[in-house]
Parts: C-alpha cells; structure tokens; sequence
C-alpha cells in the first residue's frame, strides 16, 4: 500500500496560494485516477483507490501546513506503511516555478510542512515530488509570497506542472522512471 500526501493548508482563503501547490497537485491525481478524497479522519481528508494496480490512500492534511506530520503519521501508523511508500507533494521556493523534482529522500529545506513530516516519521528516507514556486520575488518576504494567490499570468504554467507532478507520482508508485 502507498500514501500519497499533497501538502498545503485548509480553507478558501488558501485554495490558489503558492503553499497550497501539494492540494493542487494531489487534486489532478485524484481526478486521473478517479479517487474520491472526501473522507475525514487522521486530523485529514483522504480517499482510496488503486494506481497502477497498487492500493493508494490519497491524503490531504487539514491540519495547517506546519502541523502536517501529525495527519501523515497516524495514517502510516493505522496502514502500516512504511516510509518508503510515502510520497509526499509539495511546493519548493528552491526550484523554478513551474519546474517539478522528484526526490527519494532529502531535507526539508526552508520547508515547514516537510520539517513537520520528517520529525513525526524520524526519518528524511522517503520519495517526494516537488513543484517549483520560486525564487522569492525581490521585497517579499518568505511567508507572505507562500501564502499569496498565484498570479493569473502563471495559473496556466502552474496548472501544467500540477499535472506533470500527478504524473510523476504515478510513475514512483509503479515503480517506473
């Protein structure tokens, strides 16, 4: 079994905002892969489902992005699964708007959501696809520009690259490159 993690924080108030690239991105997923994730539980939203003929929970923390270890270990933990089966999906200021990375393990970065997720799992092993934000516009600072509505004249590039990662996921839970 995998869990498939998309990070951001709950709320209207942050549906388009840069930090919400993980809900963004887990949404196309859930869509390609006909899963429905509108189930609450585990401090989350989450859905079953199959993808590319492995069970998949599609899991949506709701508990704001700098708490989202607590959501994502207690699914591990009532699952049973192992780090290494965990894809985490989220939004990195370190690479370029638009641009995706697919990682197996790494550090959080200036991340928040993934510091929170290493320190519930105790581990930084663990695959994770990453959708460039970045860099920080000159004069913004760090939190504001995260939590800022992406501008209409890149939704079309940032939409593309939501695909794009729900692809990319897609490839790492069937074991393909």
């Amino acid at each position: 079994m995998w869990l498939v993690v998309g990070l951001g924080n709950p709320g209207t108030k942050y549906t388009y905002t840069w930090h919400n690239c993980g809900f963004m991105t887990l949404e196309v997923l859930a869509q390609r892969n006909k899963i429905k994730v509108n189930k609450a539980k585990w401090q989350g939203e989450y859905g079953k489902g199959v993808i590319n003929g492995e069970d998949v929970i599609l899991l949506r923390p709701t508990t704001y992005m700098n708490l989202s270890g607590e959501s994502v270990i207690q699914v591990m933990k009532f699952f049973k699964i192992p780090p290494q089966n965990v894809i985490i999906i989220f939004d990195d200021i370190d690479i370029d708007v638009g641009k995706i990375r697919v990682r197996p393990n790494g550090s959080a970065g200036t991340h928040n959501g993934m510091r929170s997720v290493i320190a519930s799992l105790g581990t930084q092993d663990f695959p994770r696809v990453r959708i460039g934000t970045g860099p920080v516009p000159e004069k913004w600072e760090l939190v504001d520009y995260v939590l800022s509505e992406i501008p209409k004249e890149i939704q079309e590039t940032m939409f593309a690259s939501f695909t794009e990662g729900a692809i990319a996921t897609e490839k790492l839970i069937g074991g393909k490159k």
